[in-house]
């Protein structure tokens, strides 16, 4: 089937180029470009009514023509990125030739001043490529963002050589890694301190979302990538499927020109600091090394009519996990009970220092640009990335047998044409079709997984085992080893300028047919201690107790209870489960918008969008009526909603922006807008639901069984946004920015946990409910400077203040799947509210290049941000739920949702680098980069949120810290800030691949361009 489908998707270049000859003309292109606002007017600052326009693009053929309006304003709608000579006539005026640079979702404001009759002039503007720091001022848009440009990518120092890296130069975002391991490297970005799951993230218009656990699918190499927006708040009606931001990726593209170049990066174990936190003397350092290797090539096939570029990066890293001198002697420990013959089936286990984390990545991206006409315009775009992973999931604590081998591979292929239907009316047509295919292999198949407090005290993607299979289960969910997601987009878009309005409309449909995984399904045991092997050791007899325990004859559930009867061993026997599930989605959108200009400097942009999906609950073809959870609602009366969710339709999203300008001034603007913003879950959240549907249902659920059911009463989740903002640019190349951003998430996720005899009847079994009625909430402001100094110096800095806060159990994160609630008879009950997990409330970002003489350059990203929330949780049930896992209760009173805070996070990043040409044409650039150049530990919020784990007199309420193992002696504790201890290389801000937080780390290159 996997094979079909590849084969599937490796002729859809074929066909693409097929329908590109075939297809008529009038079917045209994509949204992602950028608009050209211009104004008209002679000596006197009068407007010019009826001026003929031309906008020209030489090297790729292109040709657009228009007229001012009765205000003396032109507008040219879809413009790809790039530099365009606009030209203007008019009767009894001499001609003026003026050149703009137009960067990717932006809308430049033009104005062209005509003399009298006579000799032709001409003016040159922006001559200079475009960064950061010296993007024009838009004064006819309301959306807040900003465009990081190729020469920001060719710059900065890129840790991971991912154009996240530097996506959080924008103001309202923040660095973070997405909890998906089914997707090596997609690194994320937080907008409004959200998860980074709730993005929209279009490629050359095409969609590339995860609609599995949500954020970004597909990566691109650095080098593909001609510039990107990142919009933070009030988005046009054309973007859907996000309730945070936007990220548009444009890829670059062949010109007339050769062009294109290579480079390579190297770094290894000599070049990196040790990570104390995981790794202390004298133990040795942990191997590590990584090479990348690039190149890029560009050009005609044929001049003035056929172009091609291509881009290719491989990756060749070998990095390792090391295992400080604890995990050593607790695996020791373990060894040594295996020794004993106590661990089933196995008689012996490796300790080794560190593990291996061998990563191979290839990305590709290959593009074909064709000019049928000055006024047609096509390209087709493929690219895929295939990447493999050894030891994956192993993390600090845990033993190789917990990892397995990953490999993923992503094929995208796009085919887009922009076509001017005349002067007022231009036509835009996309097609996509991409395919993912992730596969997880363990490393071990032993029917059995040994977890130790030592190894579960932090949320890991690898789970909670020291030892045996990896259940590949986490805190946050359950994750599968299997994973396909085929998806068809077609999208059309009408785009009429006429007056001064500017109106645009469209659809966008796409088609999933697959969208399946499978979980771990073979029957395992799973054995809980309560204490770490080292005790175990000294007592072998308790821990044969756990491991005889024989669930036929005994309670299983409760093994070496200490005398308070708050810490007992568990056994587990968990049985072989159904654990495929497969959907096909369909999602379709409809907008309408308009930019109208009232007066020549007051702009509103105003319209309307409409969202729906079909199958979102639907799996194997069948919606939730073949769930056996609903079924045993119904027929034992249980005081839970009855019925099955429905696919929402009422969807309609509104959205108004202003800009004015005062006076006419194209330096300084106010912007402000309102809007909402419709974003479906994805289904990871509910697989559990997904995969409990069977065609034959089988009967219902009976006491002790567990069900999965999703609440009949389904709200797709929205956002409702405002923001303002003012911007202006003073004299000598100093620009101020600020900028306001309100956002109140409403229906958002959250996990019911019923359980049986408990919050349910004794008949009735344990439930799982899912219902969109979160809540969360965003405000946040930030000072932006940006500055430039002729050709030898140009900086951003901004701050941000800001607050991010939601409902939750242990962890509260906005759109994601950890909100649960700690007890269902009181969901919005005293403690469940509170900070967002990553809620930064300030955060700075300088990011800046100095020229030097002799051709050297400095170029820096540095951040610092205060410290991030995480929640203390205890293994007892304090809220008598019958579930355990709450809060933890310190001196008598439960903590409350992320009231702990880790330790802020400072990090410079630092790049050197000196031209050479070789020849007019070519250049040669070495270079080195430093990371976190002051070697600061940054553990973010990585810190033990597992109250058990700490030497506490008792985890059900800690009211001092035991000083000896047998707690004979004690400390009390009078402050939270004596439970906060760092939980080791895991987390937000470590791993292999990691942007931010990483030890400090160099590496040296050299880059050739022509």
């Amino acid at each position: 089937m996997a094979r079909q489908r590849l084969a599937r998707i490796a002729v859809i270049p074929c066909v693409a180029l097929l329908a590109l000859c075939l297809a008529p003309p009038n079917a045209s292109a994509q949204t992602v470009n950028g608009t050209l606002v211009g104004n008209v007017e002679d000596s006197t600052k009068a407007r010019i009514a009826g001026a003929r326009i031309k906008l020209v693009r030489p090297e790729i053929r292109f040709e657009r023509t228009t007229k001012t309006n009765a205000q003396g304003e032109f507008r040219f709608e879809d413009l790809p990125p790039g530099v365009y000579e606009v030209t203007v006539s008019s009767d009894k005026f001499k001609p003026a030739t003026q050149s703009v640079t137009v960067a990717v979702s932006s809308t430049p404001t033009l104005t062209i001043r005509l003399e009298v009759a006579g000799i032709a002039q001409t003016m040159e503007v922006n001559a200079q490529g475009l960064s950061y720091a010296t993007q024009p001022i838009e004064t006819t848009s309301s959306v807040q963002m900003g465009v990081v440009t190729a020469k920001d990518l060719a710059l900065i120092p890129l840790a991971s050589r991912s154009f996240a890296n530097i996506a959080y130069l924008t103001p309202m975002t923040a660095p973070v890694e997405p909890s998906d391991p089914t997707k090596a490297r997609i690194t994320a970005v937080s907008f409004g301190g959200s998860s980074g799951l709730n993005v929209d993230l279009s490629v050359d218009g095409g969609d590339n979302n995860d609609d599995w656990i949500g954020g970004f699918l597909q990566n691109y190499s650095v080098d593909s990538i001609q510039e990107f927006a990142v919009r933070t708040a009030q988005f046009d009606a054309d973007t859907s499927r996000t309730n945070g931001g936007s990220v548009v990726i444009s890829t670059r593209r062949g010109t007339d020109q050769w062009h294109g170049g290579g480079a390579f990066y190297d770094r290894d174990q000599a070049l990196n600091a040790r990570n104390i936190l995981d790794n202390p003397a004298p133990d040795p350092k942990q191997p590590f090394s990584r090479w990348n290797s690039v190149a890029t090539l560009g050009g005609p096939l044929v001049k003035q009519k056929f172009w091609f570029f291509s881009s290719f990066e491989y990756v060749d890293e070998n990095a390792s996990v090391a295992y400080n001198s604890t995990s050593q002697t607790e695996f020791s420990a373990l060894a040594h009970l295996a020794s004993l013959g106590l661990v089933p089936g196995v008689n012996s286990i490796p300790v080794p220092t560190s593990t291996p984390v061998p990563f191979r990545d290839t990305i590709y991206t290959g593009r074909l640009d064709w000019s049928q006409s000055p006024h047609s315009q096509w390209f087709l775009r493929f690219g895929l990335d295939r990447n493999r992973t050894m030891n994956d999931l192993v993390q600090q604590a845990t033993l190789p047998s917990t990892g397995a081998t990953t490999h993923s591979n992503y094929y995208s292929t796009l085919v887009s044409n922009t076509w001017q239907l005349s002067d007022k009316w231009l036509g835009e047509f996309t097609f996509q079709a991409s395919q993912f295919y992730h596969s997880k292999d363990r490393n071990s198949n032993l029917g059995e997984a040994f977890a130790f407090p030592f190894s579960s005290t932090a949320i890991t993607t690898s789970g909670f085992e020291t030892f045996g299979d990896n259940q590949f289960t986490t805190a946050i969910t359950a994750f599968p080893i299997r994973r396909m997601q085929e998806k068809y987009q077609v999208r059309y878009d009408v785009v009429h300028v006429g007056g001064t309005h500017a109106v645009k409309f469209g659809v966008n449909f796409i088609h999933e047919p697959v969208l399946s995984g499978l979980l771990a399904t073979n029957a395992e045991t799973l054995f809980r201690f309560a204490h770490d092997p080292s005790f175990y050791a000294a007592n072998p007899a308790l821990f044969s107790n756990v491991i005889n325990c024989n669930p036929n004859v005994s309670d299983c559930s409760a093994i070496n209870c200490d005398p308070s009867n708050t810490v007992c061993d568990s056994k587990t026997e968990n049985p072989a489960t159904n654990g495929f599930f497969h959907q096909g989605i369909q999602r379709l959108g409809l907008y309408v918008q308009d930019s109208w200009r009232v007066r020549p400097n007051f702009t509103i942009n105003y319209g309307l969008r409409w969202d729906t999906t079909f199958g979102l609950f639907n799996d194997m073809g069948l919606d939730q009526t073949h769930n056996p959870g609903v079924t045993t609602i119904q027929a034992l009366g249980l005081p839970l909603a009855k019925g099955i969710p429905h696919d929402y339709r009422k969807a309609f999203a509104p959205r108004l922006g202003i800009a004015w300008a005062p006076g006419g001034s194209s330096n300084t603007v106010f912007r402000a807008g309102v809007g909402m913003y419709y974003n479906d879950l994805m289904q990871n959240g509910w697989v559990d639901a997904l995969r409990a549907v069977t065609p034959s249902p089988g009967g219902l659920l009976g006491p002790g069984d567990q069900g999965a059911v999703i609440d009949p009463r389904y709200s797709t989740p929205y956002a409702l946004q405002a923001s303002a903002g003012f911007e202006h640019e003073f004299a000598k190349g100093w620009r101020l920015n600020i900028q306001y951003q309100h956002s109140q998430g409403v229906h958002q996720y959250r996990r019911y946990e019923y359980t049986s005899d408990v919050t349910l009847p004794d008949t009735a079994p344990n439930l799982s409910v899912f219902r969109t009625d979160n809540r969360s909430r965003y405000d946040g402001a930030s000072i932006i400077v940006q500055h430039r100094f002729s050709n030898r110096f140009e900086m951003t800095a901004h701050y941000t203040l800001a607050s991010a806060t939601t409902w939750g159990a242990t962890v509260g994160e906005l759109f994601d799947y950890v909100n649960g609630v700690s007890n269902v008879n009181n969901p919005f009950g005293p403690g469940d509210h509170g900070p967002s997990g990553e809620d930064v409330r300030q955060r700075f970002v300088l990011e800046g290049t100095v020229r030097l003489p002799a051709r050297f350059e400095i170029s820096t990203l540095s951040q610092a941000e205060s410290a991030r929330p995480f929640t203390m949780t205890t293994p007892v049930d304090i809220n008598g739920d019958g579930i355990p896992n709450d809060r933890a209760v310190v001196n008598g009173t439960q903590t409350y949702l992320d009231q702990f805070r880790g330790t802020p996070l400072i990090q410079v990043d630092l790049r050197v680098t000196r031209e050479f040409h070789w020849t007019d044409r070519v250049s040669i650039r070495p270079f080195a980069e430093f990371f976190n150049l002051f070697n600061r530990t940054n553990p973010g919020n990585n810190f033990i949120p597992d109250i058990s784990a700490l030497p506490v007199n008792d985890p059900a309420n800690a009211t001092a810290i035991c000083l000896n193992p047998a707690c004979t002696q004690m400390k009390a504790i009078t402050s939270l800030n004596q439970l906060r201890v760092p939980a080791g290389a895991l987390g937000d801000f470590f791993g292999p691949g990691t942007t931010v937080g990483i030890p400090f780390a160099a590496q040296f290159g050299l880059r050739i361009n022509f």
